[in-house]
């Protein structure tokens, strides 16, 4: 004769409790409940005989838990068994309380210890995030002398020689590697930014004034040149 099965509506109407207590006690007590071919889920006599017995345990006052405890027993004895558990209706529920206390406990641990653990990972990270930033302002510092020793030697030579061709010699001197540097000196965000784009503001400012004054001395000798050749005619 072919097992019964029910359906999961039928099968609340016969322990009666709602179908959602059925997933629920199936969930928490991880109770082996089978499956058809599509995937839903059925009930056999003996599922049905076994959800009866825990709801006669709940009705007694017995804690989830505490169920989830005595159920290989459960489901080995049946309801020969009930009148025994439920002369130890408070020593199981105790027990049961316990252990909740326990594990609850050590999940808290764990979860400091875990806590402590990314607190232990992030102090090297930001040590050397710091390192990192000092080493940083270090190099754009370095950077930054060395573009001022540049610019300067360019603008000294440029203007000792008074050559008419200031502008192209300081466009061949300055080279795109140089322009680079400025750029990324620019673009660097620290602690020193305000005083490094101050340095910076300064040597630009030099730079023109030194274009400035060349072009001004490079006119003088032609406007002279004209006046000589005035007064010959």
């Amino acid at each position: 004769m072919a097992e019964k099965r029910y359906i999961i509506s039928d099968a609340s109407k016969q322990v009666d409790v709602e179908a959602h207590v059925l997933r629920y006690w199936e969930e928490e007590l991880v109770l082996e409940i089978p499956r058809n071919e599509m995937g839903h889920r059925y009930y056999t006599d003996e599922n049905i005989r076994l959800l009866k017995n825990i709801k006669e345990l709940k009705d007694q006052g017995f804690q989830l838990k505490a169920i989830k405890m005595v159920l290989p027993e459960l489901i080995n004895s049946g309801e020969y068994n009930l009148d025994y558990m439920l002369g130890r209706k408070e020593e199981l529920n105790n027990k049961a309380m316990e252990e909740e206390a326990r594990a609850s406990k050590e999940a808290e641990q764990k979860k400091a210890e875990r806590k402590e653990e990314k607190k232990e990972d992030k102090l090297p990270a930001c040590a050397e995030s710091k390192s990192d930033t000092h080493a940083t302002v270090s190099i754009a510092e370095d950077k930054l002398q060395q573009f001022q020793v540049i610019m300067t030697n360019i603008m000294a030579r440029a203007l000792a020689e008074n050559s008419p061709q200031l502008g192209q010699e300081i466009s061949n001197k300055v080279s795109e590697s140089v322009l680079k540097e400025m750029d990324y000196l620019m673009r660097l965000q620290d602690e020193k930014e305000e005083q490094r784009y101050k340095k910076l503001d300064e040597m630009i400012r030099s730079y023109q004034k030194g274009r400035m004054e060349a072009a001004a001395t490079s006119e003088n000798p032609k406007k002279a040149k004209k006046r000589r050749f005035f007064r010959k005619a």
